[in-house]
């Protein structure tokens, strides 16, 4: 027996640690992404502002100068939308890798629960099937907790990708309206 408990042990000790270095490889990979989002915006931003700055330095006229402030706005509120949308993709890219270590740790553990619960049963007297009944009601009730958690939560997912499109189609028209209403 005690053979037994040594070998479940180190599984579980195993299992831990690969569940550890699956959290740290996603938050680091995450941290990575995030990072090379921000260097290649801050690299853009340097040479757009050079940019710009050239250009209104060679404006002559006031109409020159509101045209020019209406062209310099577009690409700006553009490069804004395009880099709020990547770090909104990074962010749910990591919470879904997250997603799938908690379904697959709960179904381990979940596995684990109706695997004792059975060799319990088999070991137990006679008249032990009220408590594995039980224990199966239990498994049940969490499988299905678990479920209608999964189905809020991609739900919530769902409707916060649509406010997301729905606000970054806003901000192109609003930014393209003001952008002609300048020209006029």
């Amino acid at each position: 027996m005690t053979a037994l408990n040594n070998e479940h042990i180190l599984s579980a000790n195993k299992a831990a640690i690969d569940t550890l270095l699956s959290v740290a490889n996603t938050a680091l990979a995450t941290a990575e992404s995030l990072a090379a989002l921000n260097m290649g915006a801050v690299r853009e931003a340097l040479s757009d502002s050079a940019k710009n700055a050239k250009a209104v330095m060679g404006v002559k006229t006031p109409q020159e100068a509101a045209s020019l402030n209406a062209t310099l706005g577009q690409p700006a509120v553009e490069k804004a939308v395009a880099y709020s949308r990547s770090v909104y993709e990074i962010s749910t890219g990591a919470a879904n890798e997250m997603g799938k270590l908690i379904q697959s740790q709960f179904a381990e553990l979940n596995k684990a629960a109706q695997d004792l619960a059975e060799k319990t049963a088999k070991a137990s007297p006679f008249g032990s099937d009220v408590a594995l009944a039980a224990v199966r009601q239990a498994v049940t009730a969490a499988n299905s907790a678990f479920d209608n958690l999964n189905k809020a939560a991609k739900q919530a997912a769902e409707f916060t990708e649509a406010g997301v499109s729905a606000a970054t189609s806003a901000a192109v028209k609003a930014a393209g309206t003001a952008k002609k209403s300048s020209k006029k």
